[in-house]
């Protein structure tokens, strides 16, 4: 098992690496034109969306398990 998931997790880990060899025509085009931090500013919206998701879905199982654990104290 082991023998099969090296050669997975080397190529899973070194292959972005691998792809900056390359040449990428629509990042040059974005940057040239200026449209690369509209692509920026969407990203981190949504990421920051993401976050406060996440957050706000932490507080809410923290409450939960505040509510049911004082009722099941053996």
């Amino acid at each position: 098992m082991k023998n099969k998931l090296i050669p997975f997790l080397f190529i899973s880990i070194f292959s972005p690496f691998l792809s900056f060899a390359q040449d990428i025509e629509m990042a040059d085009t974005f940057r040239s034109e200026g449209k690369i931090y509209i692509v920026i500013a969407g990203m981190t919206l949504i990421l920051a969306g993401l976050f406060i998701y996440l957050f706000s879905i932490g507080n809410k199982i923290s409450r939960l398990e505040k509510k049911l654990g004082n009722g099941n104290k053996k």
